[in-house]
């Protein structure tokens, strides 16, 4: 256990109560920018989670007969709490997380308009009805909650994937167990205390904090009807195996290996913009990341330069305090040693480092958990630097001598996240979009990432489940369909029993 008095407390929140996990074991919480701990998380086990499991079975019947409009303001209420903590919100994601204050603002505002869109659930919630199905019979559906819903969430975006997930189901009358990752879990316990200000009744979300342990009790209770998880495509694969196997509905998120492919007649400047924008954004710590740049033909003469350049430029350095950097550091230690050795093994493997990221100087914090912006040309496919997702700040540039080509290159990946591409050519961009195998798709735009009304669309082994994140789907994920069909007799019409 950490001994240090002054750490930020990091509480569960179980039947409207804060719980302190001090007898528990517990794990570090970084701030990565200075290596220095500032919390830590408690690790909670089966017997927290069933705790929780069963304050949110309790809340459910109320909660789920509460009226959608009721349920909606809550949510209202809990809107406003966001927008006026929203810059020291950005400041606790940026200190725990390490993004720079304009990224965190990004995700807080990303987050925003998914409670938004979740405050306009009533138009969602609405069933269809038919007359005269046969004669004299009408069919109507109904849609209805399903229960006890359960979110696992990542360390890449602390608060915004927590609210992909608990305001679509609350406003669907569900009742919810968040469990956030342990590296990251001060931004979680925030927005719990804001909801629970906003008057959310006891039991409806609880907050539980733990590793491994903890997600297996989630995935096997038997009282919990729906998980929604975001991670990397082994733990993405693992979760929903296991969630179905117990029952579940599962959406779950993973990871990703995104192509962007340039043709000759691109905007060069725009690309370069939008591609390092796109892989070094985050410190290139996001399932959309622009990791891999496909150059073809010709493009690659003036894309590459370009690349090395912008990404020479880019400042590295802690994002606590000001001014800020251009790139905040990597979640952990462990993390950047692992981003590094797959730079090492880029050039071991046959591929040029152009913009070598893997000693950045940073004097102001010398313990921070940083890399820099990475650059690896003539990257080829099978290598490990393309076959894995490095989740950090570097941008594979790959060759190929047309479209054609190209397209093989981005089809050939197992994931199916994201993929973009840019042109000037009309023909050729619907050409791309029409057949590239990938659920999000951008022209011009580097991170076609959808907004909160859209759903969130991977594909391959980037999703596992029917229902995706956001939008539409989102809310019916967390419903379920009742089919009612009526009839209505006339005095005496159909008593053939009494006749008999």
């Amino acid at each position: 256990m950490i001994t240090t008095t002054d750490l930020k407390p990091c509480p569960m929140f179980i039947n409207g109560e804060w719980i302190e996990g001090k007898n528990l074991p517990g794990l570090p919480v970084y701030n990565p920018s200075t290596g220095e701990v500032i919390s830590e998380t408690p690790l909670g086990g089966a017997d927290i989670v069933n705790q929780a499991v069963q304050s949110a079975k309790e809340a459910f019947p109320a909660w789920s007969e509460t009226p959608p409009l009721e349920r909606v303001r809550v949510l209202f209420r809990f809107r406003m709490l966001l927008e006026e903590n929203f810059e020291s919100l950005s400041e606790l994601i940026t200190l725990e997380h390490g993004k720079t204050l304009g990224e965190s603002r990004g995700s807080m505002q990303r987050g925003l308009e998914s409670v938004e869109y979740a405050c306009g659930i009533t138009e969602l919630l609405m069933g269809n009805i038919m007359e005269n199905v046969a004669s004299g019979i009408d069919c109507e559906m109904l849609k209805q909650p399903l229960g006890v819903c359960a979110g696992i969430t990542p360390f890449n975006f602390p608060a915004m994937v927590p609210m992909w997930m608990f305001p679509l189901a609350l406003a669907c009358g569900n009742t919810f167990i968040l469990k956030p990752s342990e590296k990251v879990p001060l931004s979680a316990v925030r927005l719990i205390e804001l909801l629970a200000q906003a008057g959310l009744p006891k039991g409806v979300l609880n907050l539980v904090h733990g590793s491994k342990e903890s997600v297996d009790a989630i995935l096997t209770h038997p009282d919990i009807e729906a998980i929604s998880f975001v991670g990397s495509t082994p733990v993405a694969k693992y979760i929903y195996e296991t969630g179905t196997r117990h029952g579940k509905r599962v959406q779950a998120n993973g990871g990703a290996k995104n192509y962007i492919i340039v043709m000759p007649d691109a905007d060069i400047a725009k690309t370069v913009d939008g591609l390092t924008g796109g892989a070094f954004g985050c410190a290139g710590e996001r399932c959309m990341a622009s990791s891999s740049a496909i150059a073809v033909g010709k493009a690659g003469d003036l894309l590459v330069p370009a690349l090395v350049e912008a990404a020479n430029g880019i400042r590295v350095g802690p994002t606590d305090r000001q001014p800020q950097p251009n790139m905040g550091p990597v979640i952990t230690g462990p993390h950047r040693d692992r981003v590094n050795n797959l730079i090492a093994a880029s050039a071991e493997e046959g591929a040029k480092i152009l913009a070598d990221g893997r000693s950045p100087k940073v004097p102001e914090a010398p313990n921070g958990f940083f890399v820099g912006a990475t650059v690896v040309d003539q990257v080829q496919k099978g290598m490990t630097i393309d076959n894995e997702e490095v989740f950090g700040p570097v941008l594979n540039v790959l060759r190929a001598d047309d479209l054609e080509s190209a397209i093989a290159l981005a089809q050939s990946s197992p994931f199916g996240n994201g993929t973009a591409i840019y042109t000037q050519s009309g023909r050729t961009a619907r050409e791309f979009k029409h057949r590239v195998n990938v659920g999000m798709v951008g022209i011009n735009v580097g991170v076609p990432a959808s907004m909160a009304m859209f759903p969130f669309t991977g594909w391959n082994d980037s999703f596992f489940g029917d229902r995706h994140m956001q939008g539409r789907e989102g809310a019916d994920f967390y419903l379920k369909s009742k089919v009612v069909t009526s009839r209505w007799f006339a005095k005496g019409e159909g008593d053939v029993w009494r006749k008999a």
